[in-house]
């Protein structure tokens, strides 16, 4: 059987102008975000238009260290570094700047400004998000537009649709989160070798009431992450001796067997619903150092809950069809499939170490230093399964989901730093270095996207 096709999934490519070198990019909605190298401004461009023209550009309050968009709201996230301070900032109304000299309007959470409002839609905000601790991780929820905040050693969650105020507080200690993912009640966390996924469930008749973004606060679920693997109290006598924690693939009702204790402490501001947690997956890697492995070349990466509609569901529904979870190692991936019981799905071999991987209907996308892949997935497979259980017949049949993944042909390109995928396009931030003198006062400007 082959495995290995000459295919090129892509129709065109282009390359995108911007002023100065890219450092962070992201993006949704029909457009590209840009950060600039050092530069406290964030660059929209149109993706949906032949040559990617400028849509706005508008100033931050501090320097941009991570950036996430959310579709449902049309917002922005940003963690922000100021004098030595880090903030987490939410900027809403931003295609209001295409002329860059629209109101900019700056409030904290919850509390509205007087006059031209965002209820207006004449100006942007910049809406400061206040934390106990340090935000390292956001997640925006791509069903629901909530947001999920990561911070030291807690997990915050802000959702859009509930009008009282409610606090969730989860005990989890220990280590410091990498990153991130939510959608539709799943929530997802990653440190260097675990994935740990929960499932926040509410039981309640009443209905959800649809209000502005970030105003109906708003659910905050602060997860005190309670070991993910906590080996310092166990080592104090034992300086000299390495430990390293068994692998460990628990699905199911047998992720609460895990060591990390998840639970829900009243705080007092709950509504009338009641709120439980589940555990759905908890899988654990063992360093192989025996392989000739470094610590950084076995940590996970490229975490992300993927929703999957089919053509069966109408525009209103928000609970997609299925669910699936992806997360990798630098030389293997794991898809697992949450919904209708946890199964891993497929797993990926890498030719080589990757950098990072993003998940979309129909193709993996994995980026190394110099080459871009694509590999076959099933979620479409597993989601046409479920819609129709006796799709097998013998007018129409369905490839089974535990086909094994084929990969397409391997594109070469330079310096290439990060990926993420908008729609039917492919976004890759390349760096290209040269090595030579005289050609290094002209690397900045052979930048580029």
């Amino acid at each position: 059987m082959v495995h290995v096709y000459n295919c090129h999934p892509f129709a065109s490519q282009q390359i995108v102008q911007v002023e100065q070198a890219p450092r962070l990019v992201c993006c949704g909605g029909g457009a590209l975000f840009v950060v600039a190298s050092g530069r406290c401004k964030v660059e929209a461009y149109n993706l949906e238009r032949q040559g990617c023209p400028l849509i706005c550009r508008f100033a931050t309050m501090g320097t941009v260290k991570s950036i996430s968009y959310s579709k449902i709201g049309d917002y922005l996230v940003t963690i922000e570094e100021k004098n030595n301070a880090t903030y987490l900032q939410a900027y809403t109304n931003w295609r209001n700047q295409a002329e860059e000299k629209a109101r900019v309007g700056v409030r904290l959470l919850g509390h509205l400004l007087g006059g031209a409002s965002v209820r207006s839609g004449v100006q942007m905000e910049i809406i400061e998000i206040p934390l106990s601790e340090h935000p390292v991780a956001v997640a925006c929820c791509p069903v629901t537009g909530d947001l999920l905040v990561g911070c030291e050693n807690s997990l915050v969650l802000f959702t859009l649709k509930r009008q009282s105020p409610v606090r969730l507080n989860l005990s989890v200690t220990s280590t410091l989160l990498l990153k991130v993912a939510l959608c539709g009640g799943y929530v997802a966390v990653q440190a260097d070798l675990e994935v740990l996924v929960l499932k926040l469930e509410t039981h309640s008749e009443s209905k959800y009431c649809h209000g502005g973004l970030l105003e109906r606060i708003i659910c905050n679920l602060c997860v005190c992450l309670c070991s993910f693997v906590c080996a310092e109290d166990h080592l104090e006598d034992q300086a000299d001796f390495l430990f390293i924690p068994k692998h460990q693939e628990l699905l199911g009702d047998r992720a609460k067997d895990c060591d990390i204790p998840v639970s829900i402490e009243k705080t007092g501001l709950e509504d009338k619903r009641q709120y439980t947690l589940s555990y759905v997956l908890f899988r654990r890697f063992t360093p192989e150092f025996f392989h000739g492995c470094s610590v950084e070349e076995t940590q996970l990466h490229s975490l992300q809950l993927y929703p999957f509609f089919t053509s069966h569901q109408s525009a209103s529904v928000d609970e997609p069809a299925c669910l699936f979870c992806f997360f990798s190692l630098p030389a293997i991936g794991y898809l697992y499939s949450l919904k209708g019981g946890v199964e891993l799905l497929s797993t990926y071999e890498y030719p080589e170490k990757i950098l990072e991987a993003v998940l979309t209907d129909h193709l993996l996308h994995v980026i190394t230093r110099s080459a871009l892949q694509c590999f076959t997935v099933r979620c479409a497979a597993v989601a046409a399964r479920i819609v129709d259980p006796y799709i097998d017949t013998t007018m129409k049949a369905c490839p089974p989901s535990s086909l094994e993944v084929c990969a397409l042909r391997m594109q070469l390109f330079i310096g290439l730093r990060s990926i993420c995928v908008c729609g039917c396009h492919v976004v890759l931030l390349s760096t290209a270095d040269t090595d030579t003198p005289e050609e290094t006062e002209r690397s900045t400007q052979r930048r580029g996207l």
